[in-house]
């Protein structure tokens, strides 16, 4: 969301400098010095302001097609016991995440083993691109180009819950700056007026 429209909010505010850390750890942005975060809903704290910027979002189980040729296709999450898990680990706490599936009221939770587990994105994603297991993860632009062109199947597509979309946030406590609203006006396409509309959901 922030890289392709950097250039757009550079030109509109040339005095503004955005210091930018990408780091999947659960900061404590107030205790950091930072004047906003972005992260997924269910993990806001609960004096933060919080603005949406996208819709919720899907979790997939994906796997190369020559992976699924070799081993199969799950049918249930039970069958996942006999897969290679691609897993994610969290950084700062370093806990493995489990995969929870939903499915007419029923809710699972695994946890499987494989060859390869990380904490980032370019890591789990080609992981899963070259063969070595099923990945479970947020259907964001990889996967769904991945899944486009094929390079990527979609399994257990009848258990994959939904989950809240990404939030940018704020403490409460602090003032809203000129500059930060001006920034989140920027990631909404509030800026762009009437050239073209939002795609980024509900406004705050």
């Amino acid at each position: 969301m922030i890289a392709p429209r950097l250039g757009r909010f550079a030109k509109a505010h040339p005095d503004v400098v955005l210091d930018i850390v990408i780091d999947d750890g659960l900061s404590d942005i107030a205790g950091e010095g930072f004047d906003a975060g972005i992260r997924v809903g269910g993990r806001l704290h609960k004096d933060m302001v919080a603005v949406r910027l996208t819709p919720d979002i899907e979790l997939l189980a994906v796997a190369s097609p020559d992976y699924l040729a070799r081993c199969g296709e799950p049918k249930t999450p039970a069958d996942l016991s006999h897969h290679a898990c691609i897993n994610w680990r969290f950084p700062g706490s370093g806990k493995v995440a489990g995969w929870e599936f939903k499915q007419k009221g029923k809710e699972v939770e695994f946890f499987g083993d494989g060859t390869v587990t990380a904490n980032h994105q370019d890591i789990i994603v080609p992981a899963a691109l070259q063969g070595l297991g099923i990945l479970y993860a947020y259907n964001d632009d990889g996967i769904a180009e991945a899944l486009q062109d094929g390079r990527l199947k979609r399994v257990l597509s009848d258990w994959s819950p939904t989950v809240p979309g990404l939030y940018l946030y704020y403490s409460s406590r602090r003032y809203l700056l000129p500059a930060l609203r001006a920034f989140i006006d920027c990631l909404l396409d509030r800026d762009l007026g009437s050239e073209g509309p939002s795609k980024s959901g509900t406004s705050p």
